[in-house]
Order: structure tokens, then sequence, then C-alpha cells
């Protein structure tokens, strides 16, 4: 696998941690079968030694289809409060099953801390088939409005 090309204020290091710690949905854009463009919010894990990020879905949703006509992905993962900072980046995605749910029951622990919710438990139902999708990044660009986001008391 080949190495993102890296650009902006931080190191891969520092890129790594933030993708690690921050359980900010991401956004990823791509395309729908018409070439129309297309955007949603999906939980993400980040493994910097693929590196890729993944992220699960209904077999069914919409975006299964779309990325399957077109395989061609932006994304960003960006604070919702000042100082704003954040990834974006674009790449490549693929849709597999994910049978035993091994991603999304990740996922779960990740965004809810554990299982037991009504939303995990309708996640984790045995008759809804899930999918990975996988996003393997060609470009990284990072931003950190911090020190231009300073006040003075």
């Amino acid at each position: 696998m080949d190495t993102p090309t890296l650009s902006g204020p931080w190191s891969r290091d520092r890129l790594d941690e933030f993708l690690t710690m921050t359980t900010i949905p991401l956004r990823l854009s791509c395309r729908t079968p018409s070439d129309d463009l297309w955007m949603l919010s999906l939980w993400y894990e980040w493994d910097p030694e693929t590196p890729e990020l993944r992220c699960a879905t209904s077999a069914d949703a919409d975006v299964v289809r779309f990325l399957r006509a077109h395989d061609d992905v932006a994304f960003e993962v960006s604070t919702n409060d000042p100082p704003y900072r954040g990834v974006r980046g674009r790449g490549a995605a693929t849709v597999e099953p994910d049978d035993e749910k091994a991603v999304l029951r990740r996922l779960i622990y990740r965004y809810l801390g554990d299982d037991d919710s009504p939303l995990a438990k309708r996640l984790l139902a045995p008759e809804r088939d899930e999918v990975t999708i996988r996003i393997r990044p060609t470009k990284l660009h990072t931003w950190d409005y911090a020190s231009r986001m300073e006040t003075t008391q």
C-alpha cells in the first residue's frame, strides 16, 4: 500500500493521534451512479498501519450502491467547536461484507462506550446485514486554527 501524501502543519504522528483519539463522525463525499455529488457522516476508525479509514453501514444503504459505481471519495474529520482543526483528504473506497459485524462492534464501543443502548442493539440485530467501507487515502491535509483563534483576556 502506498503512503498517502501529507500536507499542512501536522506531522504524521500528530495526524495519527488526532484521527485515533477524535470521535467526531467522518464526513464522506462521493458520487451517485448518475454522477451527482453526495455527502454523509459516518462513524470511523483509523488504522495508521494500513493506512486506512474504516466505516460501517447497512448493506442496503444508498452509499453502498454509490461507492460501487464510483470509488473515488473525499472526506473530512474536523472539530465542531473552536479552535477549529482537522484532517481532510481524498482517496478510493471499497465495500466488503462484515458478516461478524467486527468493525461495527468496534465503532459502537468507540462512539457509544458499550453495546447496551437501544441504538447499539438495533445496529447489531442479527437480521441486519452490515458492510465495511474501507477508505484508502491518497492525499491527506491537516489544518489547525488554534493560533489564529486565540483571544486575549
